[in-house]
């Protein structure tokens, strides 16, 4: 996968609390042309995305399994939401979890570092291609519609993972759909390092630096590198 900020070194001492003023036609976007754009091109993409969620929705059914998917995510201003997503995992996804980790000591370290696993045992078999093609996001769009989210931001975070997160820069942005780190090698991205590219998309953050995000994010997409 390409990495969009391949020129940031994942060093967390760059990490910090200083930020740097942003001009006022930044600032203008950031407290008002980015909600307007959220919102326009929300609506814009629901007559496509909306039969894909359907779709997805039916065969994740037919696989056993409540389509969707609920979870307390960290929002702006350290709130917690709750954001849908379709089911990618089997339903004691908690239990399964624990269970492997206990009983695989290089999984539990893989875990601690990076929040995730590259051969994670929850997933079905319907959720590895709907993750693989990032359908699984897609109603996430709602959460956008509502406010909680953004189509560009940092990587929505759980409540349990604030303790592992160096930065402070997530909280003062709405979580995003996709965002640099999303469409960055998160594979090889420790949890910790999010914070640099947290802190680095807060200081750039404009309506060119979103539009270019989405475009990679198309990108991203079809070439099905998504985890």
């Amino acid at each position: 996968m390409k990495a969009t900020y391949r020129e940031y070194e994942l060093d967390t001492s760059k990490v910090t609390s200083s930020r740097l003023e942003p001009q006022p036609r930044t600032r203008i976007y950031k407290t008002v042309g980015k909600r307007l754009l959220d919102i326009t091109l929300v609506l814009l993409a629901l007559p496509a995305a909306a039969p894909i969620i359907l779709i997805a929705a039916a065969i994740v059914m037919l696989d056993g399994a409540n389509p969707f998917y609920f979870q307390k995510r960290v929002g702006f201003a350290n709130r917690t939401f709750r954001m849908v997503k379709l089911r990618s995992m089997v339903p004691n996804a908690d239990e399964r979890l624990g269970r492997h980790l206990s009983e695989n000591p290089a999984a539990k370290a893989e875990w601690d570092d990076k929040q995730k696993l590259s051969n994670d045992p929850r997933i079905t078999a319907v959720g590895r291609v709907i993750r693989k093609f990032s359908i699984d996001e897609l109603p996430q769009l709602w959460n956008v519609l509502c406010g909680d989210m953004s189509l560009v931001g940092p990587r929505p975070m759980m409540p349990e993972q604030r303790a592992l997160y160096p930065g402070s820069a997530y909280y003062r942005m709405r979580p995003g759909l996709t965002g640099p780190w999303q469409v960055s090698d998160r594979n090889d991205c420790s949890f910790a390092h999010r914070a640099v590219y947290d802190e680095h998309y807060e200081r750039t953050c404009s309506v060119t630096t979103d539009l270019k995000l989405m475009l990679d994010t198309v990108s991203v997409v079809f070439k099905g590198t998504g985890c």
